[in-house]
């Protein structure tokens, strides 16, 4: 096992809240998860009984994240990772692609959930190659994100920024092109993007109305953005082929039938030249 870098600023992780859903824990069940409470349960069958497609979305949104990991990990040669938004452990996280690809590979996870925080030690085995590192941290504090990350990752050496699901937690797009920006400054020429969020051009006012229903069960509402919005986050950078499209789609290998249905995430993958 790598050692991880020393935390040294890490906040000590509050009581976890088992009567309020929360969305990682929610997205673990969806994705087959056992790290989830009845109320999250709850939330997520009901949730999909008003979208039953959100499966397909979870599902889907991971082989996207693989995909992206071991591209950026072998063909681009990106050697760091941070990972903002980690949510729960399941299969193939973010240091698993990345090691196996590169086991010399380091990676920081950053997250605020406190159950995430409570596997943290789960996410940081790694090769012993390589290093991994928990930074208990929000997205709205982009300063403290790289002045911890920096205690693992070389930042003058480009990084892979893995932003998935997370963005549209921000309600104001403003801000989290802001927020994105801020990110992408202080990581060097060669530093990668990676985003993925849902949208509504696909289903329509199907996901529209079961986001609604989630906002009202979730302390973590999340905001739908356009595709052309989330290409907005790459200002400033060259988004890679195919460009700006369903996660189901991103470089997936067709199947017997044809490629995978289009499904309401939409991703992209950028550089920094």
């Amino acid at each position: 096992m790598g050692d991880p870098a020393p935390d040294g600023g890490a906040r000590p992780a509050p009581d976890v809240d088992d009567s309020v859903p929360q969305s990682a824990r929610i997205w673990n069940y969806w994705l087959g998860g056992k790290d989830n409470y009845p109320v999250d349960r709850a939330a997520g069958d009901q949730f999909v009984s008003v979208y039953p497609q959100i499966v397909d979305v979870a599902r889907h949104s991971r082989a996207f994240l693989s995909r992206a990991v071991r591209y950026l990990a072998g063909t681009a040669g990106i050697r760091q990772f941070l990972d903002v938004g980690t949510g729960l452990p399941t299969v193939d996280n973010t240091h698993e692609v990345a090691q196996r690809a590169a086991p010399d590979a380091r990676i920081v996870y950053v997250d605020n959930d406190p159950l995430v925080l409570t596997h943290a030690r789960a996410l940081l085995t790694s090769k012993a190659e390589g290093v991994t590192s928990y930074v208990d941290a929000d997205l709205r504090d982009p300063g403290r994100i790289l002045a911890e990350a920096g205690r693992t990752l070389d930042l003058d050496r480009p990084v892979g920024l893995m932003l998935l699901n997370i963005l549209g937690h921000i309600a104001d797009y403003d801000e989290a092109r802001s927020i994105v920006r801020r990110l992408m400054d202080a990581l060097p020429s060669g530093s990668h993007l990676a985003v993925a969020d849902g949208t509504d051009v696909v289903t329509g006012e199907a996901f529209r109305s079961a986001i609604e229903l989630w906002n009202q069960a979730s302390d973590t509402p999340y905001h739908l953005r356009t595709p052309e919005l989330i290409g907005g986050f790459f200002d400033g950078l060259e988004i890679l082929e195919p460009g700006v499209v369903p996660v189901s789609r991103w470089r997936a290998e067709p199947g017997p039938f044809g490629e995978p249905d289009e499904v309401d995430e939409f991703c992209a993958v950028g550089v920094k030249r």
